[in-house]
Formats: C-alpha cells, sequence, structure tokens
C-alpha cells in the first residue's frame, strides 16, 4: 500500500476536572518524544496547557489567546471576532500564526493557544470561528499530528474546528455522572459524523476502573486505558510545576505513553494515510 502524508486530529475533551489537560499534554510530549511533529492546540477558556508541556513560564505568561486577539483577526478576517451576520472574509491568512504565536516547549511540542469563543452565540460561524478553522485545516500541511485540549462539556461539538478530527479522546472519572457525560458528548460527536470516540477513566482507586470501562463501552466510548488516582498530580498542581518533569511521575508516563500507542493502533501512522488511487 502507498502513504501519503496527513495530519492527525485528536481532540480530547470530557467533564470539568477530569484531568483532561494532564492527559492531553501527556499525550502530546509523548508523541513528540518519538519524532512526530506535534503542535497542541489549547481550546479551553482558561488556557493552562502551557504548564503541564513544560513551555517558558515568561513566554507562557504573556499569552493572548488568538480568538481574544481583536485586532489581529479584524486585520485577517475584515470584521471584529463575534461580529456573526456581518461580511467577512471565511478564508483568512494563517499561515504566519504558528511561527508568531506559537510556543516552543519540552519534547519538540509547540503550543498554540486559540481560547474558546465565549459568547451565547459560540457556536455559530462568527470571524473568531473562521480563523480558528482555517489555522487548523493550515497546520495540516506542516504537522504530523494535532493535539487539541477541548474546554468541558460539548459546546465545542458544534464548532468547525472539532468537526474535522480523526478521534475524540474522552477523559472520565470513576464516577456514575461522569461516564454519563462521556456518554452524552460521544452521542453529540456522532450526531456531527464524529465516528472514532475513545475513553480513558482517570483518578482510579485502589483498581476499581473496571466497571467504569464497562459503562463507557455501553455508552459508546471504546476503553482505551485506566490512569489511577496519583498524588504526584496533586503535588504538581500545588507545587506549580509540570507534573510529567516530577521525579515520582513515572507510573503516569507509562500510562500515557501506553494511551498513546493505543491511538496509534487503532488510527494507523500518524501523519500518513493510504494515498488516493487515480483513474
Amino acid at each position: 500500500m502507498v502513504w501519503e502524508r496527513s495530519m492527525v486530529k485528536i481532540a480530547v475533551t470530557g467533564k470539568g476536572g477530569v484531568g483532561k489537560t494532564t492527559i492531553a499534554a501527556g499525550l502530546a510530549r509523548t508523541f513528540g518524544s518519538r519524532g512526530y511533529r506535534v503542535i497542541a492546540l489549547d481550546m479551553d477558556p482558561s488556557p493552562n496547557l502551557a504548564s503541564s508541556l513544560s513551555c517558558d513560564p515568561a513566554e507562557a505568561s504573556a499569552v493572548t489567546p488568538l480568538v481574544e486577539r481583536e485586532d489581529l483577526i479584524l486585520e485577517r478576517t475584515g470584521a471584529p471576532p463575534q461580529g456573526a451576520g456581518m461580511v467577512f472574509r471565511i478564508n483568512p491568512r494563517v499561515d504566519d500564526i504558528p511561527a508568531r504565536f506559537g510556543i516552543a516547549c519540552r519534547d519538540g511540542v509547540r503550543l498554540l493557544v486559540l481560547g474558546s469563543i465565549r459568547t451565547g452565540g459560540g457556536g455559530c460561524f462568527c470571524p473568531a470561528n473562521a480563523l480558528a478553522r482555517r489555522l487548523v485545516d493550515h497546520l495540516s500541511e506542516s504537522t504530523d499530528l494535532l493535539v487539541m485540549d477541548m474546554e468541558a462539556g460539548v459546546e465545542h461539538l458544534g464548532r468547525g474546528t472539532t468537526r474535522a478530527v480523526e478521534a475524540l479522546l474522552v477523559v472520565a472519572e470513576p464516577t456514575v455522572k461522569s461516564v454519563e457525560a462521556a456518554g452524552q458528548i460521544a452521542g453529540l460527536a456522532r450526531d456531527i459524523g464524529i465516528t472514532r470516540i475513545y475513553g480513558v477513566v482517570n483518578k482510579v482507586r485502589d483498581g476499581g476502573g473496571e466497571p467504569f470501562l464497562s459503562r463507557l463501552a455501553a455508552a459508546g466510548v471504546a476503553p482505551i486505558g485506566i490512569i489511577p488516582f496519583d498524588p504526584v498530580v496533586q503535588q504538581a498542581e500545588e507545587e506549580g510545576v509540570p507534573v510529567y518533569d516530577l521525579p515520582g511521575a513515572g507510573d503516569l508516563r507509562t500510562r500515557i505513553a501506553g494511551i498513546a500507542s493505543a491511538l496509534e493502533e487503532r488510527l494507523g501512522p500518524f501523519g500518513m494515510v493510504p494515498e488516493k488511487e487515480h483513474p
């Protein structure tokens, strides 16, 4: 079989507080350490992916999310960020954005802080959303893998940036409500055409994760991993340091590496897809 290059986009989501940012960062760093060209895209309303990626603190603190850069969006689209109903360019120039606004992080990962469209009509096709979607499309030309740390909940599934993903990774805690929320996210994802939906149960205590893997499967989420509760994560949060750089994070790194390998196995070679046959 002949293969051609193509970027794979993995969106990481889940109910608030389940640990999706920690897992998204771990996946990005794992894939980066394996030699893939990885861009991590922070799409949370309160972006904090930079810390887990071991980005330069000074650079990270100076970042303004792209969807909040009114001057940039106005320049590129001809309308302000939330200018729904106005006439604006739907294919704005974005080729210089990764170099201008990206941050180099550990393990070869590059971070772009997109942010979230926060107005009540955030699901509409507004100038900020046009810039975001065009940027995601552009990245496929120079990147093997895009790991998207999504906002909590399901709002993002109505936006063009998520519709194009090859896989959705839903993170859940070992509680009935969290797994129910994962099932709701999976249902909405299928409604917009996302079929590869995988699940991870995080913060599991005393080996009690198996029943929740079964619940995920019953909700239409293919389980690919369990991550035990780890005090080192809490330690990192209390000290404000990247958890993956702490000496005691070995088990967490191993678990994340296993999830990364499971995604590789299910999605095929990242950066490559079968070449279409020509008549």
